[in-house]
């Protein structure tokens, strides 16, 4: 019914359309018609110029940053060129239109005052919206590591999925997904940071790793100021972590606690195949679990996930 619905609002709005299918089909033996009695009207993925004015810009676009000086070269090439690569829109009824992706495109359009822009039509719900937008920046490699964060976030927010089925459907493991959406806790300074280059995701991911937000931005500017790497950084901020030499308060309960918590350690040990660490205090206690690499963070993800399911 949808796809219906929306061929006869593109034949409505492009009155050319049948007669432009009919030819077709009288030169070709009707071997383009979908049966016996189509039309072309009952496509959604079709090619069309539309005016740009009809096309409202994709509110689920998470790329916010736009260059100046390269939107005006792209706009100058396709006033001398024309615009190779269709944009993508899907069709809200009647004469209006929403863009699904290659807002820079559609913005040197209309800052080249060219009225009509090539578009490809589909179906798309809101899901598949930010999904589309999210992928093709990736792809493009043109959004900054906090965009793609907001993206992701917003796919768990709006359309209530896991960040195992994010990673499924941005084409990213599981692993990508969790550290990228760490950099949102990240202090507003450093995420502006991150935005406009002044330092790396991997300074950022390092800086996550620091709990004490004042500690965070002062080896934020450090590493600014003194063009740190991600290895000086990562160096810099062990040394500031390191513990100092004192006899723990709290020892682990697989030494003080006796025999029942010594086995408790071990079960976990064993289930979960790396080392773990139970100290206890006075009211309650904390489990340390070590893990050496991605892909063991990742092992260890999928048996919790097992678990909470």
């Amino acid at each position: 019914m949808a796809k219906k619905v929306l061929g006869r609002g593109l034949g409505a709005y492009f009155p050319n359309l049948d007669d432009d299918s009919e030819q077709s089909q009288k030169s070709d033996g009707g071997k383009n018609s979908t049966d016996a009695t189509g039309s072309i009207r009952d496509r959604v993925n079709v090619t069309l110029h539309v005016p740009v004015e009809s096309i409202r810009m994709n509110p689920h676009q998470p790329r916010t940053e736009f260059d100046t000086f390269r939107l005006q070269e792209l706009s100058d090439s396709i006033k001398q060129h024309g615009l190779i690569q269709p944009i993508t829109v899907r069709h809200l009824g009647q004469e209006r239109f929403e863009l699904i992706s290659g807002e820079r495109r559609l913005r040197a359009t209309r800052m080249a005052g060219i009225k009509e822009i090539p578009a490809f039509v589909r179906e798309a719900n809101d899901e598949q919206m930010i999904t589309f937008a999210i992928i093709e920046n990736i792809q493009r490699e043109e959004l900054n590591p906090i965009e793609i964060a907001l993206g992701y976030q917003r796919l768990i927010d709006e359309c209530s999925l896991k960040q195992e089925e994010v990673a499924q459907k941005v084409g990213r493991n599981r692993t990508t997904v969790t550290n990228s959406l760490r950099l949102l806790n990240l202090p507003a300074a450093i995420q502006q940071g991150l935005k406009t280059g002044k330092i790396s995701a991997g300074h950022a991911r390092t800086l996550v790793s620091v709990e004490d937000e004042e500690k965070q931005e002062e080896l934020y500017n450090k590493a600014i100021e003194n063009e740190l790497s991600v290895r000086q950084l990562e160096d810099l901020v062990r040394l500031i972590g390191k513990p100092k030499k004192s006899k723990p308060k709290n020892p682990p309960a697989s030494a003080s606690q006796g025999i029942e918590y010594r086995e408790i350690t071990n079960r976990l040990r064993r289930t979960l195949a790396t080392k773990v660490n139970i100290r206890k205090k006075a009211k309650g206690g904390e489990i340390k679990i070590e893990y050496y690499s991605d892909d063991e963070l990742e092992r260890l993800l999928s048996l919790f996930d097992g678990i909470r399911q």
